[in-house]
């Protein structure tokens, strides 16, 4: 299927690793010029490095976009983005007794207020083109709030509203703004942290796995970690221009651990 993505950019937030990355891969591939994001020059050489043989071109941009200064420096490099993923985001496990104020601000600042921030830079060009994109990567734990992370789960929520109601704004526009839903996703630091625990119980990842989705996320219906480019695939279509009738919806690529029909 042709996604129709040639002569579009791309903005992927956090796409040097993980989601991020098999995102910007998968716009690459259909032919969309792509601007990679993360923290370090070298990573972002490194994620480019590996998008050489992708039909669209790959440009870079290093710095937290978590920083006004930041996505302000790259929207005045960048101004005329159509498709806009924030994906920048960070998690962590951490019992609610033990958060302080300085973590539920920092997970909000990261996760909902970078999205928020590029959305307002890059809309005003969508608009005066009347096309674009905008897609926040949001989680099931936006629904089912995770107990060991619910300042994480709060974020993921806020994504969810922030999109609809941008969705909303647009209306009757070419710019459609949705949010997609990933279930638990085998992503670099997924695979880090999952890897970490297996060993300290003496447990293979496999059988680690097993034992999550036993007792962790029984309502998994595949059973097993996504892999980042599953939820890439649902994102590469919300791109594209084939995707011009679906808005302000929450899409989910969570393996069926969301208990609803709905």
């Amino acid at each position: 299927m042709d996604l129709q993505l040639t002569n579009k950019l791309a903005l992927v937030s956090g796409s040097t690793a993980g989601i991020g990355f098999a995102i910007a891969e998968a716009l690459a591939n259909e032919g969309a010029s792509v601007i990679i994001n993360g923290r370090t020059q070298a990573a972002v050489d490194t994620a480019i490095a590996k998008l050489k043989d992708a039909k669209g071109k790959a440009f870079g941009f290093a710095g937290d976009l978590s920083q006004a200064d930041v996505a302000n420096a790259l929207a005045k490099q960048f101004p005329q983005v159509d498709i806009l993923v924030n994906n920048l985001g960070i998690f962590e496990p951490k019992a609610f007794l033990d958060i302080p104020d300085e973590d539920w601000q920092r997970f909000f600042d990261v996760n909902v207020l970078s999205g928020v921030r590029l959305s307002r830079l890059f809309l005003p060009a969508m608009q005066a083109k009347n096309w674009g994109r905008i897609i926040f990567i949001s989680s099931e734990s936006a629904i089912q709030i995770p107990e060991e992370m619910i300042h994480y789960g709060m974020t993921k929520t806020a994504q969810i509203s922030v999109a609809r109601g941008l969705a909303e704004l647009v209306a009757g526009t070419g710019i459609t703004v949705n949010s997609v839903l990933p279930g638990p996703t085998k992503s670099r630091g997924v695979g880090d942290f999952v890897d970490t625990l297996a060993k300290t119980e003496n447990k293979t990842a496999a059988e680690f796995e097993k034992e999550f989705f036993e007792k962790v996320r029984p309502t998994s219906l595949i059973k097993r970690f996504a892999t980042p480019e599953e939820v890439a695939a649902m994102v590469a279509y919300i791109a594209s221009p084939l995707a011009s009738a679906t808005t302000g919806a929450a899409l989910r690529v969570d393996g069926g651990t969301i208990k609803s029909a709905f």
